[in-house]
């Protein structure tokens, strides 16, 4: 991340408050699009759809502010997704990818190249820590997420 990073993030989710498009529509859509089977997994889209949007944006804006909390969060929702069996690496990389992208497109005339970069380098920081997070949690359980008797 760059110096500057943070604040040019602030700004464009100040300038999404401000267009009142709420990015998780657009978003959800074209990740089921994408993915159209896992659509099964979710119990309430929209209770997750929010959640899950603020919780990418917050964690790239979390580490463009070097903040502390990122890693622990990051690591536990790698955990709690392994109950929805071997997610590919490929869809946790296009919902972060998605979400920038989304991003970029309710912002419109609001977006530049230095806030893409941004949204960019803090898109590939997430990516990184989320790598990490399963890996370490594969050494630490090699056998995966505790199973539930029958």
């Amino acid at each position: 991340m760059k110096t500057g990073d943070a604040r040019k993030m602030e700004a464009s989710l100040t300038a999404l408050a401000e267009t009142g498009v709420d990015l998780r529509l657009a978003l959800f859509e074209r990740f089921f699009a994408a993915f159209p089977a896992r659509f099964e997994s979710f119990i309430s889209v929209d209770a997750a759809s929010r959640r899950m949007t603020d919780e990418t944006l917050q964690m790239m804006l979390g580490l463009a502010k070097g903040q502390s909390w990122v890693w622990p969060l990051v690591a536990e929702l790698v955990f709690t997704h392994r109950s929805y069996g071997a997610l590919p690496i490929e869809e946790y990389d296009a919902f972060i990818d998605m979400t920038v992208e989304e991003l970029g497109i309710a912002l419109d005339d609001a977006w530049d190249a230095d806030c893409a970069a941004a949204w960019g380098r803090g898109a590939d920081a997430l990516k990184y820590m989320i790598r990490k997070a399963r890996a370490e949690w594969k050494s630490a359980m090699p056998a995966g997420a505790p199973q539930l008797a029958e």
